[in-house]
């Protein structure tokens, strides 16, 4: 085996002539007679291309005496005396040149100590030179036979230990920069001989290269500085290999890689741990390595947990994930052993998921063996929980790149159902955060977008066959899911939820956010719900934005009609987001509450703090929500328990009554008749009475339909009213409206008419007016203002306060009843009456400006009879018994 195969190196190497022979160097002249004699070997040879054994060691000796020289002599610069790479590779060539099926010279062994020799002179090796040198020794070396000790080969094994000697004497000189070892090269090394250890078939090759790693770390252990220890990026990586190698079934292989691992395990203590408790760490750290392959695992989980930084445990996991793949039992054994122990304990931060899922994905389905499988799966579940952002971005993106379809790290996730329920948790935070990312801290880790989590939950769901699971998290799911559409239909904010790194751009957020929740009723045991919504066309009205809200109304209705258990933890979980004043999709909630309050079992849960809450959402600025929760009120009258809590909306209600928006205000009144022919006098006498105050001003509204409803209501709540409750405030209510509802007798609107007619009989019933309850029944307003006027004559100044009123009324002919009725009011008053007439005076003299003639015509004759009157009634004062006669009049 020969992992340096793949480097070319040329077996003949073409060299200048040197003229150092024909220039008088000063530099020579410093060196003794041997140590020229060497130099001048040295020019000799540079020029030979095929030599003897003999001539190479000749050649080697007079480099090391050369090296020697410099030294010691010098200022230490070989180019001064001969370039010093070109000597290295001159070296670098008879290495291999050597064979490597025999070991028969010492000319690799001398090679090499030529090397070390070198590395101690100036110029410093430049890297490649270095990298080169050790590629050469380690193939050359390792590719050696093996040398089984024996009395008649000892000199093979004697001459092969000062050989791997030679080696290590050579790494360890040139892993050496100035006075401390250089972490970087070490890591340049390694790259070198871990090949060796992990590709190779060969026993031998690979105790070789744990042996010449184990000496190498140990001599490092020596020094407590080492270079560019911060950047050295195998630490991870060596840390899994020789963890595998430590579980080897091969004893050699085993005690060596177990020797290198508890002389990197000593570096990593000494260059990471507290100075104090370095001592008693390495002690137990010996003690451990010495003992047991299970002592081992302690400590490989020891420095896994303390001493690796997340990338570098990163790395051990690829690695020892690597091990479960191999086609070997032995290896798999190993790498589940390693990772079985590691992951007994909580797991600390850990980088380059994105690779250790990738790996995951592409290699599961080459984990035969059970407890491999199993680890593979645990470790996909922790990475999931920790780190589930990383985890689905990256399964998707593989996905979506690769454009295959791999179900094995989704049917992971999916089971087992505590971790997948902490999934699904997570992945609820993801979805529509209903506010702008820019308004959000951004966390320093990755973050999925709303759509790849919606995604997510959907293969998560689908992968899922245990319903029982899917279940507890039916209901936040289905609320979040819901209020995505929401967001997305009504909206439009698709950007907001769209991955920004395009790994999903060409997903319709809007179809798989329905999808998602298709499958979820599905899979929850509601498969009949959803057959019964795609029947009614209810998850094509949800993607309407027209239509969108009759989509959630048909999808609440449908688990209402069902019964379902989750309702009533959806109903929970709705109110909770509502007690939000800011809740963006509170009209979706509303919505969909609504019909939850039609069950029986919701309407049970409602109590006043509930109601109160409801009852602070009529502040809302939108008049789509103002008119849904008094469409809500309507349900208040079907249950007992809601129509206790009805009083809570009462004031909200009335106070819709004066709304700037026509909309409201028509709905307004629609609630107020439906909620009258619900509610009864005994549990809402309150609400009846302010009811009864707030009608008036809208019984002169423009709008017929909305005058109809105000004479409607009226004449409903006068129905609720029962004789033996007719006291103060409300008594006094009705005689307040009496004159308005005879003169709208009059409206233009014969609905309105009638309706006035029907009140009025009533509440003649109510005042026990037996006579006045046949008259109002049959006989025109003419007729009635005169039968009234003699039946209730005290109260001639009250019903002119009304007639006043009425003056201004858009209707004329009601304006024209109600001047013609005061100036029947104003011929009954006596002298002392008329002096509180002023302001019905100044009314009548406005009226003679009015647009209608015939007003304008009875307003003045009114004035005329009036002024007349008042003469009449002065100059008869001092004869007529007028005044003792007449009869005391006033409010009631």
């Amino acid at each position: 085996m020969n992992p340096s195969s793949h480097r070319p190196k040329s077996r003949a190497v073409a060299f200048k002539h040197s003229t150092y022979r024909d220039f008088w160097n000063p530099k020579l002249q410093a060196l003794c007679q041997s140590e020229r004699e060497a130099y001048w070997l040295i020019l000799d040879f540079m020029e030979q291309e095929h030599m003897s054994t003999m001539e190479k060691q000749n050649f080697l000796r007079a480099v090391e005496i050369l090296s020697d020289a410099v030294r010691t002599n010098g200022n230490g610069n070989m180019n001064d005396y001969y370039p010093k790479a070109t000597l290295a590779k001159k070296i670098e060539m008879l290495i291999l040149e050597e064979s490597t099926e025999t070991l028969e010279s010492s000319v690799r062994q001398q090679a090499m100590l030529c090397v070390v020799a070198l590395s101690q002179l100036n110029p410093p090796f430049y890297l490649p030179e270095m990298l080169d040198l050790v590629s050469v020794g380690i193939s050359s070396t390792f590719s050696l036979p093996f040398i089984m000790p024996s009395p008649d080969r000892r000199d093979s094994a004697s001459l092969y230990l000062q050989t791997i000697q030679a080696l290590d004497d050579m790494l360890q000189a040139l892993v050496m920069d100035d006075m401390d070892p250089d972490m970087l090269i070490l890591e340049k090394f390694l790259e070198i001989i871990l090949p060796w250890l992990t590709q190779s078939d060969k026993v031998h090759e690979q105790v070789r290269a744990l042996g010449t790693i184990s000496r190498l770390l140990r001599f490092i252990c020596n020094f407590l500085t080492l270079l560019h220890m911060e950047v050295f990026s195998m630490n991870g990586k060596l840390m899994g290999i020789l963890s595998l190698y430590c579980m080897s079934s091969n004893h050699e292989i085993r005690l060596g890689a177990s020797e290198a691992l508890n002389y990197w395990s000593k570096i990593l203590v000494l260059q990471r741990s507290v100075r104090q408790k370095t001592v008693f760490i390495l002690r137990n750290l010996q003690k451990h390595f010495r003992g047991e392959w299970f002592a081992s695992l302690q400590n490989i989980t020891l420095i896994f947990r303390k001493y690796l930084t997340p990338m570098e445990r990163a790395d051990m996991i690829l690695v020892t994930m690597e091990g479960m793949t191999s086609s070997n039992r032995n290896d798999v054994y190993a790498a589940s052993k390693v990772l079985e122990t590691i992951l007994k304990y909580p797991i600390p931060e850990i980088g380059k998921v994105p690779e250790i899922i990738q790996y995951i994905y592409f290699h599961v389905n080459n984990v035969t063996e059970a407890t491999a499988q199993s680890i593979i799966s645990k470790i996909l579940h922790l990475l999931s929980q920790t780190y589930t952002d990383e985890v689905i971005l990256t399964l998707f993106k593989i996905e979506d790149q690769s454009q295959t379809e791999v179900c094995k790290p989704w049917e992971i996730l999916a089971s087992f159902p505590e971790d997948c329920e902490v999934i699904m948790k997570h992945l609820l935070q993801r979805l529509v955060p209903l506010q702008a990312p820019q308004d959000q801290e951004r966390s320093q880790r990755t973050e999925i977008s709303p759509l790849i989590a919606t995604r997510a939950i959907h293969e998560l769901l689908l992968k899922s066959n245990q319903q029982m699971e899917v279940q507890t998290f039916f209901s936040p799911l289905f609320i979040t899911l819901l209020f995505q559409t929401s967001f997305l239909m009504v909206e439009g904010n698709t950007e907001m939820i769209q991955d920004h790194r395009h790994i999903t751009e060409w997903v319709d957020p809007v179809s798989s956010t329905v999808g998602a929740l298709k499958t979820l009723m599905h899979r929850s045991g509601y498969g009949d719900s959803e057959s019964e919504i795609e029947k009614l066309g209810g998850w094509e009205l949800l993607i309407n934005p027209e239509k969108h809200y009759d989509g959630v109304t048909l999808l609440a209705r449908s688990l209402v009609t069902k019964n379902c258990w989750h309702n009533r933890p959806m109903f929970g979980l709705l109110i909770k987001m509502l007690q939000d004043p800011n809740c963006a999709n509170h009209l979706t909630a509303l919505v969909f509450l609504m019909e939850l309050l039609q069950c029986p079992d919701v309407a049970a849960l409602v109590n006043d703090f509930i109601t109160s809450i409801l009852a602070n959402w009529f502040n809302c600025t939108e008049p789509a929500t103002v008119k849904l929760l008094l469409q809500m009120t309507r349900v208040f009258t079907k249950h007992k328990n809601l129509e206790k809590r009805l009083q809570i909306l009462q004031p909200q209600i009335l106070n819709c009554c004066y709304s700037s928006n026509g909309d409201i205000v028509m709905e307004t009144f629609l609630v107020l008749k439906h909620l009258l022919e619900n509610l009864t006098w005994k549990n809402s006498s309150s609400f009846l009475i302010h009811l009864a105050f707030k009608l008036e001003p809208f019984f002169e509204e423009e709008s017929e339909h909305l005058r109809l409803l105000a004479f409607q209501i009226y004449s409903h709540l006068l129905v609720k009213v029962k004789r033996s409750v007719l006291v103060f405030p409300l008594k006094h209510q009705i005689f307040n409206m009496i004159v308005c509802l005879v003169l709208h007798l009059q409206d233009v609107n014969s609905d309105v008419a009638q309706t006035c007619r029907i009140t009025l009989c009533n509440t003649a019933s109510l005042l026990r007016w037996s006579k006045l309850s046949k008259v109002f029944a049959k006989e025109d307003v003419f007729i009635i203002v005169r039968v009234l006027l003699q039946q209730e004559t005290n109260k001639a100044l009250w019903f002119l306060k009304q007639c006043v009123a009425l003056f201004k009324s858009t209707q004329v002919p009601i304006r024209q009843a109600a001047v013609w009725f005061a100036g029947q009011i104003l011929q009954i008053l006596d002298l002392e009456e008329m002096n509180g007439v002023e302001e019905a005076c100044a009314a009548l003299r406005h009226m003679e400006t009015d647009p209608d003639p015939m007003v304008r015509c009875l307003a003045v004759q009114t004035i005329y009879v009036l002024q007349a009157k008042e003469q009449l009634l002065l100059a008869d004062r001092s004869t007529s018994c007028f005044c003792w006669r007449r009869s005391k009049r006033g409010y009631f």
